[in-house]
């Protein structure tokens, strides 16, 4: 049974997203909160998984509140993403130190919107006292990530290291982009109890994120530190509800001098809830639907929001 399960884990984890999430500079961060979740750590079937995501996005902060923009200071910030998240993973079937090992890539596609209320000297020392808006529709930067994973019974435990390859659709002087700008890399490890016989999941993953500087602004965003969690109680052998959240909290500072506004450290939290449901997609092949959504609060240096997520992935059905 816990096999029939394992395919959930590619709904609940997801590689790196792009800027339509809020801190650092620009309030832009290369780690998206939520991008784990419950069954985080459970392992899956060997062999190929294809998985496709859209996550929508919608955040605001009030005029008041000040973000570094390519030297310059906005003033005030709303945003919105629509994007398709898309790719392969392979998981191998030898084990590594013990551990089952997966390789993957996402890669992104997508609108993304954005407005200030006012800008104030921006890279060209230009002067603008208006409101301003902007949007793009491309593709993003590439997401690799590798994980291992140890099972004991109800427990399962996870490490993985993940990065940004900065490829995608980025300018300075944009107000919306679908690339970052820059490289990142981000390393954890998590935790998910599993029991099969009753179906009850509880997930907790913990990672930091550095960030290479932005070489277009001179800016390098500080260390970031994220708790995603989530639970889940099956009703069936299909179908499962459950409680996801968050925690973001920037634990270094800003710096380079395009760091205009000093430290800028950024945090947010969220909470919603998930539904999920297994299904036969062919021979020897089962597919899985999971549905999430996330109301922000705590935030500072970032603007808050809600944030949808629709998830369908394939890959190898577990023996009988």
């Amino acid at each position: 049974m816990r096999g029939r399960y394992a395919l959930l884990v590619v709904l609940t984890v997801l590689a790196d997203l792009p800027d339509a999430a809020f801190a650092d500079e620009n309030g832009i961060s290369f780690w998206l909160p939520g991008q784990y979740g419950s069954f985080a750590a459970t392992p899956v079937e060997p062999g190929w998984t294809w998985t496709t995501v859209y996550y929508h996005a919608s955040v605001d902060a009030g005029a008041d509140q000040e973000f570094p923009r390519g030297g310059g200071v906005s003033l005030g910030l709303e945003g919105q993403g629509d994007i398709i998240l898309f790719g392969p993973t392979y998981t191998f079937a030898e084990a590594v130190v013990g551990a089952q090992l997966s390789l993957g890539v996402i890669g992104i596609a997508g609108r993304n919107e954005a407005s200030v209320d006012a800008i104030l000297e921006g890279p060209n020392g230009n002067q603008i006292s208006a409101s301003a808006s902007d949007s793009i529709t491309a593709f993003g930067d590439l997401y690799p990530t590798a994980t291992l994973k140890w099972n004991k019974g109800v427990h399962n435990y996870m490490t993985y290291v993940t990065g940004d390859i900065p490829v995608g659709a980025y300018k300075a002087e944009r107000l919306a982009n679908l690339g970052i700008g820059h490289g990142a890399i981000d390393v954890g490890g998590g935790y998910t109890y599993f029991n099969p016989s009753t179906g009850t999941e509880a997930s907790a993953v913990l990672g930091f994120n550095y960030n290479f500087e932005n070489p277009d602004t001179d800016y390098q965003s500080g260390v970031d530190m994220h708790i995603d969690w989530g639970a889940a109680q099956f009703l069936n052998e299909q179908f499962f509800v459950g409680v996801v959240g968050y925690y973001y909290q920037q634990v270094t500072g800003d710096s380079g001098s395009g760091a205009v506004l000093g430290d800028f450290k950024s945090r947010v939290a969220g909470i919603g809830p998930q539904v999920g449901y297994l299904f036969p997609a062919g021979d020897g092949i089962q597919g899985a639907f999971n549905v999430k959504a996330y109301w922000e609060f705590a935030g500072q240096n970032r603007p808050e929001g809600w944030n949808f997520w629709a998830a369908f992935s394939f890959s190898p059905a577990a023996p009988k």
